[in-house]
């Protein structure tokens, strides 16, 4: 199972080729696909009304994993490491990844150079 980061999709509303994307490259292969709940809000604020339909279109076809505790202590976790490494990282990007760790999923994303910062989470290649 792939958990796609909000950078997958952004690629996808922005690119004209389609096809060139990350998610489509994933959506040819895995069935179904899973957003976390924070990536759902994080594209649903940052949408331009023009795009709205889109989103709601294609939010209509992914799996939306909750934010709940068992992700919460893993984030917590997760803050914790990196706070006594010094390699913070967004807050929603911890929260993403917490979720994927959570679910024994892999991440697909576009912000390799975050992500890998997160020990053991399994990074889409």
């Amino acid at each position: 199972m792939i958990l796609l980061d909000s950078s997958v999709l952004i690629e996808l509303f922005r690119k004209q080729k389609k096809e060139k994307t990350l998610f489509y490259k994933i959506a040819k292969s895995y069935s179904p696909l899973y957003i976390s709940s924070i990536t759902h809000y994080e594209v649903g604020i940052g949408n331009r009304k023009s795009h709205f339909e889109y989103w709601h279109t294609l939010s209509n076809h992914l799996n939306v994993i909750p934010f709940d505790k068992s992700c919460s202590l893993t984030a917590i976790d997760v803050y914790n490491d990196l706070l006594k490494t010094n390699n913070l990282i967004d807050l929603a990007d911890i929260l993403i990844g917490a979720t994927a760790l959570t679910h024994n999923m892999s991440l697909a994303t576009l912000n390799i150079k975050h992500f890998e910062r997160i020990k053991d989470l399994p990074l889409f290649e």
